[in-house]
């Protein structure tokens, strides 16, 4: 496909970048590693906002760059493939599969929406649902597929009331990328914010410290969301009148029984989930790795005599690309942060201790809410952004975790287009059934960007503070001047 005048242009100035940079003293202060790691990380960034390349294949060219020009080094990029945050989220996606596979999300659906009256219960109820299943599946796109049959058997209980279909179809992705924050596994971003922390402030996040402050900005954006889908969709004359949804309706759209005794395979897969997650809540006291005990949940799970899901079944389900885009793009941070490119990049930000943080982090949240307009996969904007706050954050002197988490936090409203999230792309096509328009997305988006990063903000300055993330830097930890 032949390129158009603005990506000739576009190509042109970020190739004649780089060139620059290959110039011995182009970039005062920057060392010919530095120089290196730059001119590779404005490639990749370029190719991830204008190239119709997979973003994993431009990560791992990105990663082969540095390691093959001596920035990083071999066992550098490789050893990220067995950190353990990957490990975590492969064997959460196998567990994953284990769920699928036994039909408990049809149960889970009959439970919950199955006691709306109203047209608002049933809404916040659902919203209640979705929120859970970050704990049971690993990303947004899964947990999308895993809601779509859920979707579909609300719409054809309610297929004579339209605009109740409509809402459904934007409240289902609106409340799954929003409440992906809740836990570690909710989004790859959050395994890539953990890893850049950890590279350079040697802060190691935890399954639970992320629960602590993830949670509770989830379940209150998610209902907010989930109000304002409701007012922004319908009409009141939508909203009245009775609503009921039976089980019999969502049993048509399921293909194991969503009613009667639980079948021992389904008993054994519950009692694994519900172990599994108890014990990652609870690391603090037992002190086994969130990885380890995901490890031993996965292999339970595809075991000959409990499990529900063949070994070799669970891990087709693992999203390799992914993982492999994880991978090569913290040796990308590891590369930014050894060689200072990040510090001095940050350095011509006019940023110092009498920046007030309240102003740092307004910048940072609205910096990463705008980012899905420019680059559409959330890993990749956590993989350009986080590096680059955590280092403005301590030249400002504020708690690189707070700026971290409020950046990647952020960066999960991605509603105003279509492709700009796999699950908002997913429930705008359904065939057979009613769902919204771009312009929907669009009015949505108007009323829930400025409230996502309001919150996000809130959050950051007054709620994180209290569940023991400060706002400030510790003073023994600013760098010296």
């Amino acid at each position: 496909m032949p390129l158009t005048l603005r990506q000739t242009v576009g190509l042109c100035a970020v190739l004649g970048l780089c060139a620059l940079l290959a110039v011995p003293g182009a970039a005062p202060g920057l060392s010919a590693d530095g120089r290196l790691s730059l001119a590779v990380f404005v490639l990749a960034t370029a190719a991830w906002i204008a190239a119709p390349v997979d973003d994993a294949y431009i990560a791992l060219g990105a990663g082969l760059a540095l390691t093959v020009t001596g920035v990083i080094s071999s066992e550098t990029l490789f050893a990220t493939l067995g950190d353990e945050t990957v490990w975590l989220l492969i064997c959460a996606f196998v567990l994953a599969a284990a769920v699928t596979r036994t039909g408990l999300a049809g149960r889970a659906a009959v439970f919950l929406v199955g006691g709306a009256r109203t047209v608002r219960q049933l809404t916040h109820l659902t919203t209640a649902g979705l929120v859970v299943t970050a704990f049971a599946v690993p990303a947004t796109s899964g947990r999308a597929a895993l809601a779509l049959p859920v979707f579909l058997a609300l719409a054809a209980a309610l297929r004579e009331r339209t605009r109740l279909v409509v809402m459904l179809a934007l409240l289902f992705p609106t409340v799954i990328l929003l409440s992906a924050v809740a836990t570690l596994i909710g989004a790859g971003a959050h395994l890539i914010t953990v890893g850049v922390l950890w590279e350079q402030t040697g802060e190691q996040l935890s399954f639970v410290q992320w629960l602590v402050v993830g949670l509770p900005l989830a379940v209150v954006s998610s209902h907010l969301a989930a109000e304002l889908v409701l007012l922004t969709t319908t009409r009141r004359a939508d909203r009245k009148g009775p609503v009921t949804i039976t089980a019999a309706q969502i049993q048509e759209h399921s293909e194991t029984a969503v009613e009667g005794p639980f079948t021992p395979a389904e008993s054994r897969c519950l009692l694994l989930l519900a172990t599994v997650v108890l014990l990652w809540c609870s690391e603090p006291l037992h002190g086994v790795s969130p990885a380890v005990v995901a490890l031993i949940g996965a292999l339970v799970a595809t075991s000959p005599a409990l499990g529900t899901v063949r070994f070799k079944d669970g891990l087709r389900t693992v999203p390799w690309p992914l993982l492999l885009f994880m991978a090569a793009t913290m040796a990308m941070g590891v590369a930014l942060s050894d060689s200072g490119t990040a510090d001095w990049l940050v350095g011509w930000i006019p940023l110092g201790a009498s920046t007030p943080p309240w102003l740092f982090l307004t910048g940072v949240v609205v910096v990463s809410t705008a980012a899905h307009l420019a680059l559409q996969s959330r890993s990749a904007r956590s993989s350009v952004l986080v590096p680059l706050v955590v280092a403005a954050a301590v030249g400002a002197g504020v708690n690189p975790v707070t700026a971290a988490l409020a950046s990647t936090a952020a960066a999960g409203f991605c509603h105003t287009l279509p492709s700009s999230a796999k699950p908002v792309a997913l429930f705008a096509d359904v065939p057979g059934t009613p769902t919204y328009t771009p312009r929907d997305l669009l009015r949505l988006s108007a009323f829930l960007a400025p409230l996502t990063a309001a919150l996000v903000l809130a959050f950051a300055l007054v709620v994180w503070p209290l569940l023991g993330v400060p706002v400030l830097l510790d003073p023994n930890e600013r760098p010296q001047p």
